[in-house]
């Protein structure tokens, strides 16, 4: 009996040991489960389904953010009301800018251009905040090895005794980044002159810029194509031979199937908010390319 007891002692000892971290969105759930591992609980605000624009915090998150000692923040709308506001009920907690260092893309439409001109309104209905620049940088590789290098300081900065760990788990995944980046340049070497590729919303412009592609946005400015835009955008895509149109899974594809019909081209549902991030890219190039070649299960 008091063996068992010794037992649960540690266990629970080991467990309220552990870093209790909050991040923002699912992507960066496994940035810092691949370098925090076994010693950080994490706690992730928008959950799938929700947008990191309008998101609202629910009682239970905001009871583990009170219980939390490291923030990581990554630079999506939500933040710049809601860190202020967990700050002042957790003033323990430190709060860390994991995109420190990313070099930032202003945001395009479907003509290539800054959003900053349009209706603020239209584009919260959307969920989708189309002003200065674009938030999506976790969908790079090479900004998500600048964010691993940023978790693994703020690790460590609340936690120097495991310094040691979190550097083996840093050069670990390190490594897959580089796989995951090898396998998109692989997959995206045959392409030529035709490396376009089309999207409802513009969310992949890092993804773009890494690779040497072009993404044309379905979108103009926050609305759906007007029927005179449509063909525009339907004689674009077949000059610029484009293969595939990606939507995505929390808005309606009405139009991209329309235009997928006209292009006999396929329809691809992808969120940027995914957690499987590396799957998610080399997903996105087989269908920018038409390949299968080192898709991951």
């Amino acid at each position: 009996m008091p063996k068992i007891i010794l037992i649960l002692l540690l266990s629970t000892t080991y467990i309220f040991s552990n870093i209790n971290a909050v991040v923002s969105i699912l992507p960066m759930q496994t940035f810092l489960k691949s370098i925090g591992g076994e010693k950080v609980n994490i706690t992730v605000m928008v959950q799938p389904g929700n947008s990191p624009h309008t998101y609202e915090p629910k009682p239970s998150q905001m009871i583990a953010i009170s219980k939390a000692s490291l923030y990581l923040s990554i630079g999506v709308e939500f933040e710049e009301v809601w860190l202020p506001k967990f700050k002042a009920l957790n003033s323990k907690m430190s709060i860390v800018d994991i995109a420190e260092g990313v070099e930032k893309l202003a945001m395009q439409n479907a003509k290539g251009g800054h959003d900053s001109h349009l209706d603020h309104d239209v584009h919260k209905h959307e969920g989708h905040d189309h002003e200065g620049d674009d938030p999506h940088i976790w969908t790079s590789p090479v900004n998500v090895k600048l964010i691993a290098h940023n978790i693994f300081k703020a690790l460590v900065g609340v936690d120097a005794k495991n310094e040691v760990y979190y550097r083996h788990n840093l050069d670990n995944f390190l490594k897959e980044i580089e796989s995951t980046d090898k396998t998109i340049k692989t997959l995206l070497s045959k392409l030529g002159e035709s490396r376009t590729f089309m999207v409802f919303h513009p969310s992949w412009g890092y993804f773009a810029n890494d690779y040497g592609l072009k993404q044309i946005a379905v979108e103009i400015e926050g609305k759906s194509p007007k029927p005179r835009e449509l063909v525009q955008l339907i004689k674009e895509a077949k000059k610029e031979k484009v293969r595939a149109i990606f939507t995505q899974p929390e808005f309606s594809d009405s139009t991209a199937k329309v235009i997928a019909k006209e292009l006999h081209i396929p329809v691809v549902k992808v969120s940027p908010l995914a957690a499987n991030w590396s799957e998610n890219l080399i997903s996105i190039a087989q269908s920018i390319s038409g390949n299968s070649i080192g898709k991951e299960k």
